[in-house]
């Protein structure tokens, strides 16, 4: 139950932004936006979306924990335990870690073949390499980040012309804003020395040459990028049928913004054919 609703959630998040990149590409949300009836109570709407973000920000998910410890400790303890998780920035790692639960138990689901990563029980404050952390975390949450940022921006573009309070747009995006920052950016944060001018070198140095290896017999993801790909997509070499199927289905989610994008370019001549904006694409 616990790792199907950290999935829930993240497909909650997908849901919630496609169906808004719908209403704007679409013009649904101008024409609500618009509507006199709406513009009277805009304001308004803005103070409900306000008190919604705080708890979008993981305040329900933080009160367990504040009682827990305030019935163990007190709730000055509980405060104080809460304000330093903060100033550690443990939120951007629950959420960096929520990522991995959603894609893991999500790939399990669909294909089987859950496998254990080995991590070892010794001196584990070192400086992993760009490559490794590439490695470990594309798949899971880099590619996945960069959908959900490409997804905000354009949302963003083709809905500044009419919404009159840069607020508004704000207040529903903050928590998708901050978690593709976390999934972007938190193996970096946490990871040592990592802004040091001579690792940084050498991680580039190695970053170059793992890409540029060839995968042949023998080569192993940590020494060929060939390689590693190769052992990204076994899965779906051994699959069933209807796993595939329902990749190809989700991964239909694409066409959702190139069609939009193609329809405001306006260069299929006010065509809403499929077809027609297809080619265009």
């Amino acid at each position: 139950g616990f790792y199907f609703s950290s999935m829930v959630t993240v497909l909650t998040v997908y849901v919630f932004l496609y169906g808004r990149l719908y209403l704007v590409l679409s013009g649904l949300e101008k024409s609500i936006l618009l509507d006199p009836r709406i513009q009277e109570n805009i304001e308004p709407l803005q103070n409900v979306l306000a008190s919604q973000s705080v708890f979008q920000l993981g305040l329900l998910l933080v009160l367990p924990m504040v009682m827990e410890v305030g019935l163990e400790k007190g709730f000055r303890t509980a405060l104080g335990e809460f304000i330093i998780m903060q100033l550690q920035l443990a939120s951007v790692f629950f959420t960096f870690q929520l990522g991995t639960k959603t894609h893991y138990y999500g790939r399990t689901i669909l294909h089987g073949g859950a496998k254990y990563i080995p991590t070892g029980r010794g001196f584990v404050v070192y400086h992993a390499k760009f490559a490794e952390n590439y490695r470990m975390y594309s798949r899971s949450h880099f590619v996945k980040g960069l959908e959900l940022l490409i997804l905000l921006v354009v949302y963003l573009a083709y809905g500044r012309s009419y919404r009159t309070s840069s607020s508004l747009y704000l207040f529903v995006t903050f928590s998708i804003w901050f978690m593709v920052a976390s999934w972007l950016f938190a193996p970096f944060i946490f990871n040592p020395s990592c802004f040091e001018w001579q690792k940084t070198v050498d991680d580039w140095t190695d970053w170059r040459k793992w890409m540029g290896n060839r995968g042949g017999i023998g080569m192993s993801g940590e020494q060929s990028w060939e390689a590693w790909w190769r052992s990204e997509q076994a899965h779906l070499r051994k699959t069933s049928v209807r796993a595939l199927i329902l990749e190809i289905l989700m991964s239909l989610r694409f066409l959702i913004y190139q069609y939009g994008i193609v329809y405001h370019l306006k260069i299929a001549r006010h065509s809403t054919s499929i077809l027609v904006l297809s080619l265009h694409n």
